[in-house]
């Protein structure tokens, strides 16, 4: 089964239940492979030590920082200096890349 597309829905669910999920949801399509999952990584550990390191009294409270936290990093759009080169890639993930045999 195909999980990374929204038909993946009608397989699991019944079609009114998978249509409703699917209006919930807003879909960002990303590489299946790739360094994007690393990234939603490091920005989730930004969020906990900028936004979410002490004790929140309720759900409201958390969703409002979260989104006054989100709309601020987006307007002095934060990015993140990823330096995984190929060089590095290629010793770090040497099983996944092909040699040539001389």
């Amino acid at each position: 089964m195909e999980t990374h597309k929204p038909g993946s829905l009608y397989d699991s669910f019944p079609a009114e239940k998978a249509k409703a999920l699917w209006d919930r949801f807003e879909f960002i399509y990303t590489p299946k492979h790739g360094s994007w999952l690393n990234m939603a990584e490091i920005e989730l550990n930004v969020l906990m030590g900028q936004c979410l390191a002490g004790r929140i009294p309720d759900f409201d409270k958390v969703e409002a920082q979260t989104k006054a936290w989100q709309e601020a990093r987006n307007n002095k759009k934060a990015k993140i200096n990823w330096q995984f080169t190929t060089d590095e890639a290629r010793i770090k993930l040497k099983r996944l890349y092909p040699t040539l045999l001389d």
